[in-house]
């Protein structure tokens, strides 16, 4: 059976939509099985990130794509009395940083993969004159780059989650049993630069994660949702951090609740939101749901990434998206000193790409029970930013790269010395086996810097959002 791929089609598909499900059959046969994927007729650079009608003009409408026949693996649901197919698993934002790693990941696996993304992602890069440090494909070379290597098909959904209208179309077409869902704004300097992106983080962010748990409860009831949430949503408190729970004696009662959320951007409150969402559902609906509290990633390298230059994945070293040893090793590379903010104190949970996508495998293998909310904190080592900073100096003083620190003020509002304790048992109870930071690894992700060092912009290198300076007038990047 051809599954739908949302791009541009003669076919009038919003006639079908009003009829029985009987009508739907007939013109989804009527559709050939071999259309070419079209992008948007609108070039995303001239569509303003707050314009209403965004999330129309980020759906496309249907096509088809010959399905091939997928071996199952690891990635099989064995129902008693049937043959064993191949689990479907939705990644929205597939096209991103993590999510790219994981669609491939999960179809090495034999899962059977659908992507959903509406490439605003790319989007952003224009509108802010950024790039990453690896050239990236298109998505459609992408997958027909995997597709040519492994003779496994990932199936492309290309719309936006905040459209209700095309996401039922997504889910009742590729009908998931389980949606890892990455599709959300995750920068936190990016949704510090102006009011109009504090509000596209939380309409985004939130919106899109309210229609996907809508979609499950009308479409797919027992669909298992894997939810990318952040440490950050904790903050720094000076007590441990839990898995997601506390249990708590007050006035000689005890109860476990909630662990209590200190988030610091309006990036970080809107994942808040959506754990507090996700909780209700499945509270009051029955939903099965893993919140995945991820700390800092590093690296850029997976088994799959790495099979061929069309399937690299991001590297981000800018002040707005990219992430702190990512940053370093850049910086490095290029001999510009490393930038530790304020007193480089603050200590953050780390892991590797490649334990991102071990971890969401672990998740989705392992579900939550219906009506569950389970949250396990995703991360593998605790560093501080001095600390990261001093691997990165002895890393390159071994790649003879004399490397510099300097301390510049912090756009943040945060604390800069404090405690931090969290637990992160779940996953290595489930069999997480982690990568930890390694001399050979840091050596590897250097010398990766040093290998692209010619596309990096020294410009985008210094921080430029500052969290007291975030004001209502937008603010456009200078060429």
């Amino acid at each position: 059976m051809a599954h739908l791929v949302y791009a541009s089609c003669p076919l009038n598909i919003s006639s079908c939509s009003k009829n029985s499900p009987k009508s739907w059959k007939k013109c989804l046969s009527s559709l050939p099985t071999s259309l070419t994927l079209q992008n948007s007729s609108r070039s995303f650079k001239s569509l303003p990130i707050n314009r209403k009608n965004v999330q129309k003009l980020l759906s496309v409408r249907a096509t088809a794509l010959q399905q091939s026949t997928t071996k199952t693996g690891s990635g099989t649901d064995e129902t008693s009395g049937q043959q064993p197919r191949p689990t479907r698993v939705m990644v929205i934002g597939g096209d991103g940083y993590c999510g790219w790693a994981t669609s491939l990941h999960l179809s090495n696996k034999n899962y059977e993969v659908a992507i959903v993304d509406n490439l605003v992602r790319r989007h952003f890069d224009h509108q802010l004159g950024l790039d990453s440090l690896t050239p990236i494909s298109s998505i459609h070379d992408r997958i027909r780059r995997w597709r040519s290597l492994t003779q496994k098909d990932i199936n492309l959904y290309i719309g936006d989650v905040c459209d209700f209208e095309f996401l039922a179309e997504a889910f009742t077409s590729f009908k998931p049993d389980a949606v890892v869902h990455f599709g959300e704004q995750r920068s936190a300097p990016y949704s510090m630069i102006d009011r109009s992106r504090a509000v596209y983080t939380q309409k985004n962010n939130v919106l899109g994660t309210l229609n996907v748990l809508f979609a499950i409860k009308e479409f797919s009831e027992d669909c298992h949702l894997v939810k990318l949430g952040t440490m950050g949503e904790y903050g720094t408190p000076n007590i441990d951090i839990e898995e997601g729970y506390i249990t708590i004696t007050h006035n000689g009662r005890t109860d476990t609740l909630p662990y209590p959320k200190q988030a610091s951007s309006f990036y970080h409150l809107s994942k808040v939101h959506d754990s507090n969402n996700i909780a209700f559902t499945c509270k009051a609906w029955g939903i099965r749901a893993t919140d995945l509290n991820q700390g800092v990633v590093y690296g850029v390298r997976t088994n799959e990434t790495e099979m061929h230059e069309e399937l690299y994945n991001r590297f981000d070293y800018d002040g707005v998206f990219g992430t702190a040893l990512n940053r370093f090793c850049v910086q490095a590379a290029v001999g510009h000193p490393l930038t530790v903010y304020g007193k480089g104190g603050q200590t953050r949970g780390y892991l590797d790409i490649r334990d991102t996508v071990q971890c969401v495998e672990l998740a989705i293998a392992n579900p939550a029970k219906r009506g569950e909310f389970r949250v396990f904190n995703q991360f593998t080592e605790q560093f501080s930013v001095n600390q990261l900073a001093s691997l990165v100096t002895k890393a390159g003083e071994k790649l003879g790269i004399e490397v510099q620190t300097i301390s510049v003020p912090n756009p943040r509002v945060e604390a800069e010395e404090h405690y931090y304790n969290a637990k992160h048992t779940k996953l290595i109870e489930l069999g997480l086996e982690p990568h930890l930071l390694s001399d050979s690894l840091l050596d590897s992700l250097l010398n990766f810097a040093v290998q692209f060092k010619d596309r990096v912009d020294t410009k985008q290198i210094m921080p430029s959002v500052s969290w007291r300076k975030i004001g209502v007038k937008p603010k456009t990047v200078s060429a």
